[in-house]
């Protein structure tokens, strides 16, 4: 499939107008100090149902015949396309029937409900949803809405103004950056860098991008659930290998702390798919001497989820670390402790005293304590006091 034009790209913008939100684009002081250049984010988790599918979908459902429109649609997905398709669906008067994993974020999965779609549960990742909503295209007709391996999809859900630093799933959306960007660029005589972004644990596009050839690769478990796709769509593919400069990838620490570096000098809510674009830069894996902008993909996290992210991107950042600390079962012991640490400037958030342990003697008990710092150094001192004053501290996995 041949790239779409930027004729394309306005026309669907035109399509939409009215329709879906014209989301700001914010400049990130602290940001471009880090890379050295102007930093933008492009604020999508503020676009319609949190996310900026709701822009493919709808852009795909209105181009729908009147008899298509009677047999239904059909989509997979984890959340936001859910939600996207689902929105469009009852604007239009569309029946939807959704298909998603069984540990689809709450939030997302009763916004669908609410938009008025049929949900189907099933599966422990997307790739049976996507297997299910085939099938049931096939079985009754309805008209299939994937969520990136279509062209109307893929030219619907890019803003207006596009980013050059975009995390990938199936490869929809930087497909479209890429190609509207690169159109733009060319027609005003200049060029621009497309810098695509994966979690390290679902990353199919380095390997497929090296073989040339959309791959299947083995995933394992990331807080990105919103990219994690095992295998890249075959028309995103084509357009990616000729038109995306550089994929990169980032470890959950990595996004972990995004999100954290978001919600503090951004003021931003933004789900861990959305923000590894920003993990990237605080990784040192994005390069740049001009203007950058970043997409904010979706604000769709569960706040269960939200509690445990930031929780780790706090340790991450040095910023938080539960001790665990053998003592003498004797008094004065957690007093010399807690001395040391106020010492050291630390505060103490939380306090076990146990005598139930797995290799206690006897006469020893475990002090855990949970412990805010100020970053690495200051981290790295608190652990070198106690060591001096003759403890033996341990800290455990967050």
């Amino acid at each position: 499939m041949s790239a779409p034009t930027l004729a394309d790209f306005e026309d669907a913008a035109a399509a939409l107008r009215g329709i879906i939100a014209q989301t700001p684009l914010d400049k990130s002081q602290h940001l471009s100090e880090i890379l050295g250049a102007p930093v933008h984010l492009k604020l999508e988790n503020l676009q319609r149902t949190g996310s900026f599918k709701i822009r493919g979908a709808t852009y795909r459902l209105s181009r729908l015949t009147a008899a298509e429109r009677a047999r239904g649609v059909v989509a997979a997905s984890a959340g936001n396309h859910a939600q996207g398709v689902a929105l469009a669906a009852q604007q239009l008067g569309i029946p939807a029937t959704i298909f998603m994993p069984l540990g689809v974020p709450v939030p997302k999965l009763l916004a669908t409900r609410g938009y008025g779609a049929d949900v189907v549960l099933e599966g422990a990742t997307v790739e049976t949803p996507l297997r299910l909503a085939a099938e049931f295209a096939e079985r009754t007709g309805a008209v299939l809405i994937h969520p990136f391996d279509h062209r109307d999809v893929l030219v619907g859900q890019v803003p207006a103004r596009a980013p050059v630093g975009v995390g990938i799933g199936g490869g929809g959306l930087i497909a479209g950056v890429a190609a509207a960007v690169k159109a733009r660029a060319a027609a005003e005589g200049r060029t621009v860098r497309v810098i695509g972004v994966q979690a390290e644990n679902s990353a199919a596009y380095p390997a497929s991008l090296a073989a040339g050839v959309p791959l299947e690769v083995a995933t394992t478990p990331t807080i990105a659930d919103g990219i994690a796709v095992a295998r890249p769509g075959d028309i995103p593919f084509e357009i990616i290998k000729d038109l995306v400069d550089e994929v990169v990838t980032v470890s959950e620490d990595d996004i972990a702390r995004a999100l954290l570096v978001l919600l503090e000098r951004a003021k931003q809510v933004v789900e861990p798919a959305g923000a590894v674009g920003v993990a990237a830069i605080l990784a040192g894996k994005v390069h740049a001497s001009g203007p950058t902008v970043t997409l904010l993909s979706g604000g769709n996290i569960d706040p269960l989820l939200l509690q445990r992210v930031v929780a780790h991107g706090l340790a991450a950042s040095g910023r938080y670390m539960t001790l665990q600390i053998p003592l003498p079962d004797r008094p004065g012991q957690l007093a010399r402790v807690s001395e040391l640490l106020a010492q050291a400037g630390a505060n103490v958030i939380e306090v076990l005293h146990t005598r139930h342990g797995q290799g206690l003697q006897i006469s020893e008990v475990i002090l855990q304590l949970s412990v805010e710092t100020r970053g690495e150094d200051h981290r790295a001192h608190v652990l070198d006091t106690l060591v001096a004053a003759g403890f033996a501290p341990r800290v455990a996995a967050d």
